[in-house]
């Protein structure tokens, strides 16, 4: 059962300015660059565990426990702000990804390690035969 997490809109925070790059002469009129703001640390939509794990492991990206994610590269502001709601979701879904299972260390079986040493044998003889023959 996979449970969706959906966030109010009145806990983001739209900011708008204006994009470099291609737009003809509505480059220097529309504000078309789109911020995103979430603040992660204080949201009371976002469980208690889940909470912790995405402030954890965005803790390089969080300016006082607010995420903030930039979309530009559209010459459209709508445009612009579906890439910036995606990429929230990309970003805060990775992060609340519960880690994986630890892995149990295995030793190769004797088989494969005989089949290895025998592959690196016959690895080893090719190679012999292209240097100078022995006088």
């Amino acid at each position: 059962m996979r449970r969706a997490l959906v966030l109010p809109g009145r806990e983001l925070h739209w900011r708008f300015s204006r994009a470099s790059g291609p737009g003809g002469q509505g480059v220097n009129t529309t504000d078309s660059r789109v911020e995103l703001s979430f603040d992660l640390a204080r949201s009371p939509s976002v469980p208690e565990p889940l909470r912790e794990r995405a402030v954890r492991r965005l803790g390089a990206r969080l300016v006082d426990g607010v995420l903030t994610v930039v979309a530009a590269e559209h010459r459209s502001q709508l445009r612009n702000r579906e890439a910036a709601r995606e990429r929230l979701a990309a970003t805060l879904r990775d992060a609340m990804r519960p880690a994986p299972p630890t892995r149990r260390p295995t030793r190769p079986t004797r088989g494969a390690h005989r089949r290895r040493l025998e592959s690196k044998a016959r690895r080893g003889a090719v190679k012999r035969l292209r240097g100078r023959p022995e006088a």
